[in-house]
């Protein structure tokens, strides 16, 4: 009978802890990837913005108290060359569109597609097809293996940690270090929080109708200069960014004006919208089963693997008997659970139900939204 009791206890320990061993090691960096097919709009508001706004067939003017919504479309291009099935690159294009909601006048739109590694998020190079649009017909292109967006762009690594990260500004058109600012929660969900901020930079020059910089002359060159703090909630497990504020501030200045004597062109806050952020928190919460399984669980078998283990070996070792049986239970025990839970982890792989054979490329993201 202690014979029976020794080998099921080995044979249970060492399931329990080969599944915690294949589920750190196999699972874990087989299932946590960004997913090729992701489909998904958000939007962020502003009240009370100073912005620079284009009425159809009149010159640019400078208006104040401007209600703004931003629109976000992030598609998956299931048709470029770099999407494999398990593979570790995926292309996602991205839209967003900015616009004064009284008049429903267009203030800026942009459009990019970019590679990116599927567990750290970063972007990556050569990237078949990549570009970044401001103005319709005006793409700007990588010359050669030129990372065109590097650094981070639209989410965090997987495990994402307390630490600075690189994130890509799209108006420098260059990344920026933005800081590890502490944790907190966001509808119930423990979060990072991530800022940034970038001091006013100068980003063109150009000419401008005196009047809308308050001076009495046709037209005045001035320079242009921005600045951006930007504050990001992020959800460490998936590197998912929930929530999104930034404080933008866009100055016009003419040869004689200092920081803060000129004209904004933008100044405002835009914020996602509570929705937006809701749906965010809701998709990671009901991928908390599938997180517990590659995160938590792991440790949980293999603490309790290994507290079989230890009282099998003392039951072995009092009654020094069964040492052969004992020695098969381990094996079986960890050969079983490693041939279940690869099969179950290859067969959950989301991959495995896209038809990347017969997809069209999407041109809905170009300057619209579904």
């Amino acid at each position: 009978m202690r014979t029976v009791v020794v080998v099921v206890l080995f044979g249970l320990g060492a399931f329990a802890v080969a599944t915690g061993l294949v589920l750190q090691l196999h699972t874990h960096p087989f299932l946590a990837k960004l997913q090729h097919n992701i489909d998904n709009v958000s939007i962020s508001e502003g009240e009370g913005v100073t912005a620079i706004v284009y009425p159809p067939g009149k010159l640019p003017e400078l208006r104040h108290g401007l209600r703004l919504t931003a629109t976000t479309h992030v598609e998956g291009d299931l048709a470029a060359p770099e999407v494999e099935p398990g593979g570790d690159i995926t292309v996602w294009k991205r839209a967003t569109l900015v616009k004064e909601e009284a008049d429903d006048l267009v203030l800026s739109a942009e459009v990019r597609k970019i590679c990116l590694d599927r567990r750290t998020g970063e972007a990556v190079a050569p990237c078949h097809g990549e570009f970044y649009e401001t103005e319709q017909g005006k793409r700007m292109l990588p010359t050669g293996d030129e990372l065109l967006h590097p650094g981070l762009n639209f989410v965090f690594p997987f495990d994402t940690e307390r630490r600075d990260y690189s994130w890509y500004d799209t108006v420098l058109k260059a990344p920026a270090s933005i800081q590890f600012d502490g944790e907190q929660l966001l509808q119930g969900l423990d979060v990072y929080r991530f800022v940034h901020t970038i001091p006013p930079t100068e980003i063109g020059k150009f000419e401008v109708p005196g009047e809308m910089v308050g001076l009495a002359e046709p037209s005045v060159d001035v320079t242009q200069y921005y600045g951006v703090t930007r504050t990001l909630l992020v959800e460490p497990t998936t590197g998912a960014v929930l929530s999104v504020r930034e404080d933008i501030k866009q100055e016009l200045r003419t040869a004689t004006q200092a920081e803060g004597e000129g004209t904004y062109a933008f100044d405002g806050e835009l914020r996602l919208t509570e929705a937006s952020v809701t749906a965010n928190v809701d998709e990671v919460k009901k991928n908390r089963p599938f997180l517990f399984v590659i995160t938590t669980l792991p440790v949980i078998l293999w603490i309790f693997g290994a507290v079989l283990v230890a009282g099998a070996l003392v039951l072995l070792l009092r009654h020094r008997s069964g040492f052969l049986a004992a020695g098969l239970a381990l094996v079986i025990g960890a050969a079983l659970a490693g041939g279940i839970t690869v099969g179950v982890t290859n067969a959950s792989d989301p991959d495995s139900s896209l038809d990347l054979k017969n997809v069209v490329s999407s041109t809905n993201v170009d300057y619209g939204l579904r």
